[in-house]
Formats: structure tokens, sequence, C-alpha cells
């Protein structure tokens, strides 16, 4: 089997001193490929760098919804400016988006737009952090007449959220939530919504499947989420792995020899 995180924050403190074993124990498992989201400007140089060092890693710059009370609007200029010289192995603009749990709606809304129209202009996907605020993210691509490619990074949603989002051209990432047995209402919308519309991700060192201790999740974990998916839909791992591998390479514009096989 082969298969793609794809969304891995590798370049954290936690895997400093580790970062190639991880990789090595990843890889041993099937992993072929890896994305980087980028979540503030004062890391994008250290989230490039990170990527570069490994043939299989590839990197998204973006400014994260966590962060936008960190940047001013010359961060916007200097973003579109480096997507618009298509930098080796960057791969998407990411991780933007919107987060109901933490900061300010209002201040983080004209950030995720600008992102939205940066990635439209230059032709990149988005990757997109959503936090109870699928019907608002929707809403934002929707609107600004989005017709790319996105990814819904870490979706905990329903059904129907998911599939409205699916609905609208977006790829949904699943990751360690679906291991746990209390995240019924994600776990049933992964079972039933189409493979074509799934990709595999850790969010590590966040996101953590169930018995890994919080803050401590590996590309090496990423096995255990594809046997809970495969298990929810009633399935091998075997046969799912090829279709997720492929939407990942559609949701990445990769060629099947560029990553995997």
């Amino acid at each position: 089997m082969q298969f793609v995180d794809a969304h891995c924050h590798l370049d954290f403190p936690r895997f400093d001193g580790c970062r190639g074993e991880e990789l090595a124990k990843a890889r041993a498992a099937g992993l072929v490929g890896l994305v980087i989201p980028g979540v503030r400007r004062d890391d994008w140089r250290r989230v490039q760098d990170v990527a570069r060092s490994f043939d299989d890693v590839f990197y998204c710059l973006g400014i994260h919804p966590w962060f936008v009370s960190e940047h001013d609007p010359d961060d916007l200029t200097f973003l579109d400016a480096a997507l618009r010289e298509h930098p080796a192995r960057c791969v998407a603009v990411g991780e933007c988006g919107l987060d109901r749990l933490k900061g300010e709606l209002s201040q983080q809304l004209p950030w995720f737009e600008a992102q939205v129209q940066i990635a439209a202009q230059q032709g990149y996907p988005l990757i997109i952090h959503s936090v109870r605020t699928h019907d608002e993210v929707h809403s934002v691509l929707k609107r600004s007449g989005w017709a790319g490619r996105a990814l819904i990074h870490g979706f905990s949603g329903s059904y129907e959220q998911g599939k409205k989002l699916v609905d609208l051209g977006c790829v949904l990432g699943v990751g360690g939530i679906i291991t746990h047995s209390r995240a019924k209402k994600t776990r049933d919308a992964v079972a039933r919504l189409p493979l074509e519309s799934l990709v595999l991700e850790t969010d590590a060192p966040d996101m953590a499947p169930e018995g890994i201790a919080h803050g401590q999740n590996s590309p090496a974990y990423l096995g255990r989420v594809l046997g809970s998916l495969a298990e929810l839909r009633g399935d091998s791992a075997a046969s799912l792995a090829p279709q997720l591998l492929d939407n990942a390479r559609r949701l990445y514009g990769w060629q099947s020899g560029e990553v995997g096989e």
C-alpha cells in the first residue's frame, strides 16, 4: 500500500532531532508523500527548508486564522508575490480558514477571503482550517465563485455538512479523530461520503489517534487512520489505499510518477 499524509506539521519542534527517523518509519509503512502547511509568515522559511530537505515532502504557504492578528496587509502582498514565482515543492495556499472557537470570525474572514482570491488567481488549491464554521466556509467559497481544488482539513462535521462541501468540489481530510469511538458524527460521515472525496492526513503532532498521547502524533501513525476508515466503510485498507492516493494526487496536482508509483 502507498499513501500520502495530506496535512502534517513536520516543521514543528515536536520533530526536532527525530524528523528523519519519523519519516523513515512512515515510509516503511507505505508513505510516499507528505505536505506541510504554513501557518504564519514567520514560519514560512522553516516550512520551506524542511520540505526541501526530503524528496517526498512538499509545502504550502498561508496565514492560519489563529494568527491573523500577527500580520498586516503587506504579508498578503508578500504571499501573493511569492506564489507568483511558483517555488519548487509549493503545492497549495494554506493553512487558512475560520475557527469559531479561537479568535473572532469578523477578524478572520477578510484574511480567508483574501487567500481564496490569491489561490484562485494563482491556480493553487486551498488548504482550509474550519472549526464549527463549515457553513461560513461554504458561503465564502460559493460567493467567491471558487472552482478550484480545496481540502477541508481535519473534517469533523456531519454527513450533511460534508456532502454540502463535497458538492462544491472540496475534499475532506480524514485524520485521527475517526479512531475515537466518541466521534460518532464524523465516523458516520466518512463511512457514507464518496471515497473519491476523502484524503488521509495526520495533522501531526496534533489530532492524535486513539492510544497516542496528545501532541505526540506522527506521520508514522497514518496507517491507523487508514485502518479505521476501512473498518468504518466495511472494506480493506488495501482496497481503499489506491483511490485515496489518487485523491491526494488530484488535490495537489501531482502526476502518478511524481508521488508514488
